[in-house]
């Protein structure tokens, strides 16, 4: 599949954009993981706990790689406690405690392992290079790597963090609205797995929020752009979850929601509508990356997308019985 170029392909420093992508899938533990992905880019494994790895000074920079659930890994926070106490008792006291705290967490690890998803987090690379770490869907597949395609059990997803533009709410509010548009077209292509529908981990933007953005009349400043989004979407499990780009953009603000541990602050769309296709040859970050370069090009053509806001708009206006009797017949049409 040939890699397309979005319409705006530099940030406002003049660099190429960057993508990082993140991808959950089974049958290939933390440990294997890492290896693969170092025949491929190279690099230093770096073991932070047994199912917790890094791959440093990679082509591209550091891999992460883990199972996903905070139960396999030691509490950093425990690891980081000094013990207060100036006895020489206390100090070992509080040793003994880290050992069978790291000793318990490798053992829940051991237990869950191909329970739980392998978690493989990419550095961000510029966006031309996407193809090129492509190589490693295809890597994971030979090593034994089962996408959400491979069971019904398996809710797995690829996401996709896409370094903004710029940083201005036009350009912001621009990119939402054509999100809003373009998403139900986006799930028809993907074909959302069922197990992805019920697990409350990409949901789609409520209807009222919706019909709130697309109104040519909201044209908030910055922070009325964050606010209102928080009140609408307080959950980090929305399908284009813009929680880390606010948390960036707004160190200091209030709302919990943005200082939570899963929160990583960063200039990005965190766009968590995929599947982890891994049973699809020639399925992987490309194919996810075009069809989210379609959102861009609505955004780039303002005329369209004023238009199509006002549709929708149009279109929600109408009397429910009259949109039911549409819905029924073009139904009809179908079967």
């Amino acid at each position: 599949m040939t890699l397309q170029a979005p319409p705006n392909r530099f940030n406002s420093d003049g660099k190429l954009r960057h993508v990082g992508v993140e991808i959950e899938f089974a049958g290939l533990p933390p440990r294997d993981t890492a290896q693969v992905v170092r025949e491929l880019f190279g690099g230093e494994l770096n073991v932070v706990s047994p199912h917790r790895l890094l791959v440093e000074n990679s082509r591209w920079g550091v891999f992460g790689i883990e199972l996903d659930t905070q139960y396999a890994h030691p509490d950093q926070a425990l690891l980081d406690e000094s013990s207060d106490q100036d006895s020489e008792w206390k100090r070992h006291q509080h040793q003994r405690r880290v050992e069978f705290h790291q000793k318990t967490r490798e053992l829940i690890g051991d237990m869950v392992s191909g329970l739980v998803p392998t978690e493989l987090v990419c550095p961000p690379i510029p966006w031309s290079e996407l193809e090129n770490l492509d190589t490693i869907f295809q890597a994971l597949r030979d090593q034994g790597a089962k996408g959400t395609d491979a069971s019904l059990l398996y809710g797995f997803g690829l996401h996709l963090n896409l370094e903004v533009e710029c940083l201005n709410v036009e350009y912001l509010l621009t990119m939402l609205r054509a999100y809003l548009l373009m998403a139900h077209w986006l799930r028809d292509e993907i074909q959302v797995d069922i197990t992805r529908e019920v697990l409350p981990h990409a949901n789609p933007f409520p209807k009222d929020y919706a019909l709130k953005v697309l109104d040519s009349r909201y044209q908030p400043d910055l922070d009325t752009f964050i606010d209102d989004y928080l009140h609408y979407n307080a959950t980090r499990n929305r399908e284009l979850d813009l929680l880390p780009l606010f948390a960036y953009l707004r160190p200091d603000h209030t709302h919990e929601l943005l200082h939570t541990k899963l929160i990583k602050p960063r200039p990005t769309f965190h766009y968590r509508l995929p599947n982890a296709q891994l049973s699809q040859p020639g399925w992987g970050a490309v194919t996810e990356w075009n069809r989210w370069v379609e959102v861009e090009k609505l955004a780039a053509d303002k005329t369209v997308l004023h238009a199509r806001c006002a549709e929708y708009i149009a279109e929600h206006n109408r009397p429910i019985f009259s949109r039911l009797k549409d819905k029924l017949m073009q139904w009809a049409k179908r079967h």
